[in-house]
């Protein structure tokens, strides 16, 4: 019990941190499942392209937790949330649209690329379609679409 109020203060100070201002590291942390080699595989490709990842394995239940503060809807979970920039990225989002969300500020809690999609980063095989994001809306709105790669 005491490590999931720790984890939830922390996760709670993630996501409220004031944007970077230009020309700061583009600093994240990922919360993953105790073993899930996308998420490693995702946090490299970050790290590839300018970012600091600092990665938390946790429990499934206190995944679960991390997901239900950042108040990100069952329907659009990934494998792992990133907290960034004051968002909340949800599983294996494409830089093209991370950068968007990170560069465009748009009112929201975030966004999601559903599920573990095959040919999204971190990801073995080729896309064989559209990788559609969706916005993790303020409050009690329905998700839209907000980037389709």
């Amino acid at each position: 019990m005491k490590s999931t109020w720790v984890l939830a203060s922390v996760v709670g100070m993630a996501l409220s941190i004031a944007p970077a201002t230009a020309g700061t590291a583009k600093t994240s942390t990922m919360y993953k499942p105790l073993q899930c080699g996308c998420c490693d595989e995702y946090a490299k490709y970050l790290e590839q392209h300018g970012f600091e990842v600092k990665v938390e394995s946790v429990p499934n239940q206190q995944l679960e937790t991390v997901k239900r503060m950042a108040a990100v809807p069952v329907g659009l979970y990934g494998c792992h949330t990133l907290a960034v920039d004051g968002y909340v990225v949800e599983g294996l989002v494409p830089l093209n649209t991370l950068n968007k969300l990170l560069t465009e500020k748009p009112k929201i809690r975030g966004i999601s690329l559903p599920g573990m999609p095959v040919g999204s980063p971190g990801m073995p095989g080729r896309k064989t379609s559209p990788l559609i994001i969706y916005e993790i809306p303020q409050g009690s709105t329905s998700p839209k679409e907000f980037a389709r790669e």
